[in-house]
């Protein structure tokens, strides 16, 4: 009977492997994976629309009036402290050195309200006006001062008129403000030039000479 027990268990132990071995190759080995379909996720748009402001919170007219006119001002300034260096007529040179006075005085103001609006100003000569400084750094004499006052009557024609426009239409009061304050002077700038420049192309000449007292 004993051997009969020993025999009986001897075969149960073999056939549990076995068993264990197939219940483990019915079951799955891990969970599928589903994947889930990509959706594009929406670009923002890099073009603001017309009208709208900039990432500094300014209109975008505003800011480009102030680079045009950091950019304008530095060149004003350049171009005087050439002509107060190269110009042969006493009212040029003199005329050169009230540019580079002025219009650095309205380029540290307009630095200051750009610095406190977060907008990033022109620090160096656009490709036009340093061609312009090239130009007139050639000239000498007479031909230098008719030269450098042609542009300066040119220069302030389109400074009064972009100022006279954004004084009234400017959407930031700070930088509308500093318009305003500054087309005064650019008026003046403006008168002066005219004048000079009739002066050294000879209409002064013509228009002021003496009559003939009559005998």
């Amino acid at each position: 009977m004993t051997r009969y027990v020993l025999t009986a268990g001897l075969a149960c132990a073999l056939a549990l492997p076995a068993i264990g071995a197939a219940q483990s190759s019915a079951q799955p080995t891990g969970k599928p994976q589903t994947t889930k379909p990509e959706t594009a996720k929406p670009q923002p748009s890099t073009q603001a629309p017309a009208g709208s402001k900039a990432a500094s919170g300014l209109a975008a007219a505003d800011q480009a009036f102030a680079k045009q006119a950091a950019a304008g001002g530095m060149a004003e300034v350049d171009l005087g402290k050439l002509a107060a260096t190269k110009a042969t007529n006493a009212d040029v040179k003199q005329f050169g050195q009230r540019m580079v006075d002025d219009h650095g005085k309205a380029n540290d103001e307009l630095k200051s309200w750009a610095s406190q609006k977060n907008v990033n100003l022109p620090s160096d000569l656009d490709a036009k006006h340093k061609a312009e400084h090239a130009r007139l750094e050639k000239l000498s004499g007479e031909a230098f001062d008719r030269a450098y006052m042609t542009s300066m009557v040119a220069d302030h024609n389109k400074d009064v008129a972009d100022f006279q426009r954004e004084s009234k239409a400017a959407k930031d009061p700070d930088l509308k403000a500093w318009a305003t304050k500054t087309l005064p002077t650019l008026q003046d700038h403006q008168k002066s030039a005219k004048e000079i420049s009739a002066k050294v192309h000879g209409g002064a000449a013509k228009t002021g000479a003496a009559k003939k007292p009559a005998k």
